[in-house]
């Protein structure tokens, strides 16, 4: 049935009779007559008695009334919420990143972005991690957190911040007896990652591939927090950023060595869609995102 009879019920009784709607609704009083014909015959039933003066709804129009105002309001509602899409105020983000370490500290600014932009469903998607691009690319995602600016006809890439990361081990290890720490360092040492693959780690893909160093041993930890008792009983070694551990309560047996004689240091990219660029709610995250960082990173 098509829109335009729930509106004329509608307007009629909120007008009280054809003539007064005629106005509201831009048509002649005859047209409107035409179409309350044409719909009462397509009902099988009367919708209004008609009187002179009034114009009543019969039962089966007062129950037609009301699926005109649900129809109605649920139109004005859908409206409404394509024209703040439009605006750019409405939007769900899906976000992943290269390296499960890069969610960390994500929730906060998650939070944080729910207070400023209520409209706005940001969604961490975990199992795009490591393949982010391919992701973003396939449109599985819209913002994908790398290292590596990508190559990409359909991307924008936008430098959010540096880091450096840094070797962490006890200070009895015997890397605190060099100034830095040089490839050659991490053969015969206990290194211990977060996940593999080694491509995702960040200090192998940019400072030990390049050498043809591989450690001889290698554990992947998934929780920091175990990760750091081993290095705290000087068990092994971690290669991270420090704002990585900021929320940890450190031992002060912990010593940090920079990795290689320049640093080992590292650019972050958000990635979006060049598709996405005008999109409003995109662009806020970016920016939030970055003024995020430099704060707190």
């Amino acid at each position: 049935m098509e829109v335009k009879f729930f509106k004329l019920v509608k307007t009629i009784v909120e007008e009280g009779s054809i003539a007064n709607s005629s106005e509201k609704l831009f048509l002649t009083q005859s047209a409107l007559s035409h179409q309350l014909r044409e719909l009462e015959t397509g009902l099988g039933f009367k919708v209004f008695h008609r009187t002179r003066n009034k114009w009543n709804l019969t039962e089966e129009g007062k129950e037609f009334y009301k699926i005109a105002c649900e129809v109605i309001n649920s139109i004005e509602k859908g409206v409404h919420t394509l024209q703040q899409l439009q605006k750019g105020s409405v939007g769900t983000i899906k976000v992943s990143t290269e390296c499960y370490s890069f969610y960390q500290g994500l929730s906060s600014f998650i939070q944080k972005m729910g207070m400023l932009y209520p409209e706005i469903d940001v969604e961490l998607i975990l199992e795009a991690t490591h393949q982010p691009i391919p992701k973003i690319v396939a449109n599985e995602i819209d913002i994908a957190i790398v290292t590596t600016k990508p190559i990409h006809e359909t991307l924008l890439s936008t430098a959010i911040y540096e880091d450096e990361i840094v070797v962490v081990c006890h200070n009895e290890n015997e890397l605190n007896s060099y100034d830095y720490v040089e490839a050659h360092h991490f053969l015969n040492t206990h290194l211990i990652i977060h996940s593999f693959p080694l491509e995702t780690v960040a200090v192998y893909e940019h400072f030990l591939k390049l050498n043809r160093i591989t450690p001889n041993n290698i554990s992947a930890i998934p929780l920091t927090e175990v990760a750091l008792e081993m290095v705290t009983a000087n068990m092994g070694i971690m290669c991270v950023p420090r704002w990585a551990l900021k929320s940890f309560k450190l031992s002060t047996d912990l010593v940090f060595k920079r990795i290689g004689k320049h640093g080992l240091k590292r650019t972050h990219y958000l990635v979006t869609r060049q598709a996405d660029k005008n999109k409003k709610y995109i662009n806020d995250f970016v920016l939030n995102f970055k003024e995020y960082c430099l704060r707190e990173m």
